[in-house]
């Protein structure tokens, strides 16, 4: 688990970007070149963990995405209105510093990710997330996601399953 408190935020420009170091260059590049060019565009929205006052130890963006109805599994797609697509919320990138590998920061930055979606009061069905490869399908999964039948990289979770679990009402 996580050793020293961390507090999360949205990502200010009093943040230290530069000193961020993930194991994946393009999350890296991401958040020190594009991530506030995309927040002040309103395409994202970007959440960090902060250690040290102002030093980032993870991050994760979120977007406003839709689902088509045909390529959800069978078994939801019955549960939901003949619309084509269903409203959802992206979570475009998730990412842990290399010194905070290995502590659950992961876990708890998808935690509010969906906490996030679950709180907001803009309607939306599921939280999904485009998995880069297979290792990263399987936390997804590991965490209860669902991965699309036709894009085993495409995965979601109903967000009635988060508010479920944390008790909050729909």
């Amino acid at each position: 688990m996580i050793g020293a408190p961390l507090r999360l935020a949205p990502l200010d420009a009093t943040h230290d970007r530069a000193a961020f170091n993930s194991d994946s260059e393009p999350l890296n590049r991401y958040l020190r070149q594009q991530v506030t060019q995309d927040i002040r565009r309103r395409v994202a929205a970007c959440f960090v963990a902060l250690a040290d006052g102002q030093r980032i130890a993870g991050y994760y963006t979120l977007a406003s995405a839709s689902l088509l109805l045909a390529d959800l599994p069978a078994s939801t797609g019955k549960k939901l209105p003949r619309y084509p697509t269903v409203p959802a919320v992206r979570m475009g990138r998730l990412a842990v510093d290399q010194a905070f590998k290995g502590q659950g920061l992961g876990g708890a930055l998808l935690a509010d990710a969906l906490d996030r979606a679950a709180r907001s009061e803009i309607a939306a069905f599921a939280l999904m997330v485009d998995a880069k490869d297979e290792t990263t399908a399987a936390f997804y999964q590991h965490h209860g996601f669902i991965a699309l039948p036709d894009s085993p990289l495409i995965l979601f979770l109903p967000l009635t399953t988060v508010q479920l679990v944390s008790g909050a009402t729909p």
